[in-house]
């Protein structure tokens, strides 16, 4: 009779089955394939025992339990032991499948050096990557690898590229310092990075860092790697390697070295431009001190040798000034395709430069900068000074190359202001006013625009000296609308002035901006007794070895000014600081020049010269909109001209200004109209029917 079917304490499964003692279900072992007989009854199961003192199951044999324990931990581990080795050679497969190629190493790619020297023969500057001598270790003085090994990597010949003791070691210091204080990487490691990686923080990079360690230990001998190193690493002023550095820093070979001087150059390895011994002494000073007590605690020195050499071989380093011409050299260098083939190749750059002036001129602007133009709120400035044939001797883009290197001097574009009225007299002069000649100072009105002078008086009838000399506005605008403002833009253009000029009366005040440089080249051609020049810095470049690469010839133009209209010229400027709005800049010599000052104070120039030098300052903000508190061109920018011109003529002879021996007055005014035509440039065909009109006036009268 068939079993009933089973029943749960509370309810019917739907779910339970009604079974014959023949149907076969895998449970409890009944019917499981190879069970004996296969339909045998699966053997009586005991009874647990009762809790209340019923006989304990035998204990399972402990031993046996442990083996097939460690016997899974075997498995496990071996498991992830195999998929570990799986996942590092992908990834190092991932890394390594763009590393850079070793043939790389003798061919390192390096930007062509450009080394500038001044007027005299002294380096000043330089750009791009200058290499010394490759020298085997053995041929280096010893105390150089001494330095570096005791303050970069002590191990070095111990570890195998990676040196997990050192690491663990930076990192200790690093956080009880609580600020990176020390690096892990072996010497090997920076090859790798310096030879074929990027500076980048990534993972990759210090990856592959690592792989090409690994690689360059296997590749090549311990003195091999650190000989590499010493002729590659980077150690500032765009030196690379151990013997460029000591020729740079201390004018020595790295077989000479000795042992301050090899601390020195170690403790450049950290930060190349902080404990430059150029850059900052002192911070120099005390990074070498820690190099010296690092080869003590390595062992190489003993405290006593290390307390020597700190006494003594700081005194043995050459003292170099303080880098100077750097607007200068940003100039230059961003000119150099003007001459020639040099592009590519390293190249010495011999300049016109005078490095003792620029250092006064820096120096002085500097000064001025932080003191009285702080207190009218000028913060900015630029000096140029040039010798009468445009060669440039000083340049100072701003007032200090560390906070800005944008180039005042020769990027800045600036309204003149008086500065410019110049080229509006010596229009005049050309068509033959002369200095004596009288116009009304008096209120004048063009339209909508009503031009007043600075004093806000009007003075009556005055000669055209006194009008520049005072620089009367009002004056001044009717001399442009009476020579015509399309004449006087030749004028500027002949004389060197390069930028945009609006043809109309707002000249004469110097509404139309122009650059420092450009307007101090104008004034040489005043200065050198009329002839037309260009500004320049270089005059002549060589390669290394010396072969002539660039030579620089020619003097200028030709003349531009005639002899009349320049003498007439300096007897006007001569009487702006004789007794006029430039008394400031007085010298003890023969000098010339012109105050410029701009609406609501934004600009304030002084621009003279003398028989030797011509020079030009600007002070303003470089946010146009930022007034300064009533600096005038015959305040400030007269004072600094003045010194720096003092500084410029020091050991001269006072002379004459060059003022060509006049001609006859008969012939002065033809020349002086044919001078518009042969020298108008661009603008000839208005130059002729000026000139031709000048012509027939000198004929007629005027």
């Amino acid at each position: 009779m068939a079993a009933p079917p089973t029943r749960r304490k509370g309810g019917t499964n739907p779910f339970t089955l009604s079974l014959d003692p023949g149907d076969r279900l895998f449970a409890s072992g009944e019917g499981r394939p190879g069970a004996a007989g296969g339909g045998e009854p699966p053997p009586e199961r005991k009874p647990k025992p009762a809790k209340d003192g019923g006989k304990k199951p035998p204990k399972k044999n402990k031993a046996a339990g442990e083996r097939r324990w460690l016997r899974r931990t075997l498995v496990w581990g071996a498991t992830l032991a195999i998929w570990a080795g799986i996942a590092l050679a992908g990834v190092v497969a991932y890394y390594a499948i763009d590393l850079p190629d070793i043939d790389r190493m003798t061919a390192t790619t390096r930007r062509p050096s450009v080394v500038f020297q001044s007027v005299d023969g002294e380096v000043f500057a330089a750009y791009g990557d200058l290499y010394g001598e490759p020298l085997d270790l053995a041929d280096m003085s010893p105390f150089i690898a001494q330095a570096v090994l005791s303050t970069e990597d002590r191990r070095f010949y111990s570890h195998f590229g990676f040196d997990p003791i050192g690491l663990a070691r930076a990192a200790f210091t690093n956080l009880r310092a609580g600020h990176m204080v020390q690096g892990g990487s072996t010497i090997t490691q920076q090859l790798a990075k310096n030879l074929f990686l990027t500076p980048d923080r990534t993972l990759k990079r210090k990856v592959q860092e690592l792989l090409m360690a690994l690689w360059l230990e296997r590749r090549f001998s311990k003195d091999q790697i650190l000989s590499l190193y010493l002729n590659r690493v980077y150690l500032g002023s765009g030196t690379f390697g151990v013997d460029a550095a000591a020729k740079r820093y201390f004018d020595v070979s790295a077989r000479k070295v000795d042992l301050y001087q090899a601390a020195v150059i170690a403790g450049l390895l950290k930060a190349p431009s902080r404990y430059s011994p150029i850059n900052d002494p002192e911070a120099s000073r005390k990074r070498t001190a820690d190099v010296l007590a690092h080869m003590v605690r390595a062992g190489y020195i003993d405290q006593t040798t290390a307390d020597a050499a700190e006494v003594t071989g700081a005194a043995r380093l050459i003292r170099r000034q303080v880098p100077a011409g750097r607007y200068f050299a940003d100039w230059v260098m961003s000119n150099l395709d003007q001459f020639g083939e040099v592009s590519g190749k390293d190249i010495v750059v011999k300049t016109t430069l005078d490095v003792g002036l620029e250092r006064k001129v820096e120096a002085e602007l500097k000064a001025m900068m932080a003191g009285a133009g702080a207190k009218a709120n000028a913060s900015q400035g630029a000096v140029v000074v040039m010798s009468p044939d445009g060669a440039v001797r000083a340049l100072a883009g701003g007032k200090d190359y560390d906070d800005s290197q944008f180039n005042r001097a020769t990027q800045g574009l600036r309204q003149p202001g008086s500065s410019f009225k110049p080229f509006v007299y010596l229009t005049a002069m050309e068509k033959g006013f002369t200095p004596d000649d009288q116009f009304d100072d008096a209120p004048i009105r063009l339209g909508n625009w009503s031009p007043g002078n600075y004093t806000g008086r009007y003075l009556g009838r005055i000669t055209l000296r006194q009008a520049l000399a005072e620089s009367v506005n009002t004056v001044a605008v009717r001399l442009v609308e009476e020579v015509g403002p399309s004449r006087v833009v030749a004028t500027a253009r002949r004389l060197g002035i390069t930028s945009d000029l609006r043809p109309d009366a707002t000249l004469a005040l110097g509404t139309s901006e122009v650059s420092l440089v450009e307007l101090t080249t104008a004034y040489a051609t005043f200065a050198n007794g009329g002839a037309g020049v260009s500004a320049y810095a270089v005059s002549q470049i060589t390669d290394p070895a010396g072969h002539v690469l660039y030579q620089r010839q020619g003097a200028g133009f030709g003349r531009v000014i005639s002899p009349v209209a320049l003498a007439r010229m300096h007897d006007m400027m001569g009487a702006v600081i004789q007794n006029g709005s430039g008394k400031a800049a007085r010298l003890d010599r023969p000098a010339a020049g012109k105050t410029g000052t701009t609406q609501d104070y934004r600009d304030a120039w002084f621009m003279g010269f003398t028989a030797d030098y011509v020079a030009g300052v600007w002070m303003g903000n470089d946010d146009y909109r930022v007034e300064m508190k009533k600096v005038t061109g015959g305040g400030l920018p007269a004072q600094l001209w003045k010194t720096v011109m003092t500084a410029a003529h020091r050991g001269l002879p006072a002379r004459p200004l060059r003022t060509p021996e006049p001609e006859a007055p008969s012939s002065s005014v033809v020349e002086d109209a044919v001078s518009g035509v042969v020298h108008a440039g661009s603008e000839a065909a208005h130059g002729i029917g000026n000139a031709l009109d000048d012509l027939l006036k000198g004929i007629f009268g005027r």
